[in-house]
């Protein structure tokens, strides 16, 4: 039950799970080997990726070879939501 609450909230709101990842665990100190700039960055600017690489970094202690391509997707989810939310914008009526 907690399990799947926890996917759901990455991906539904992937800035809260991070967040929460960052106070409640030391994944993202792990993965980012104690930096705290990078994390930031990638807490505003691309939730959907820094969420994978730490969970795959958490879950396999690394991130290599295939685990590069589910980084390299959760990029391309990150750029989608921009992209949609450039569109929405535009194609929105004016107030």
């Amino acid at each position: 039950m907690c399990g799947c609450f926890v996917v759901a909230l990455g991906a539904m709101f992937p800035r809260i799970a991070l967040a929460l990842l960052w106070i409640f665990s030391d994944w993202i100190t792990r993965a980012f080997s104690g930096d705290w700039l990078i994390p930031l960055v990638g807490l505003l600017l691309l939730p959907y990726t820094t969420l994978a690489y730490v969970a795959i970094y958490a879950w396999t202690g690394s991130v290599e070879g295939f685990s590069w391509f589910i980084v390299g997707l959760a990029f391309l989810g990150d750029i989608g939501s921009y992209a949609s939310g450039s569109q929405i914008r535009r194609n929105s009526p004016p107030a």
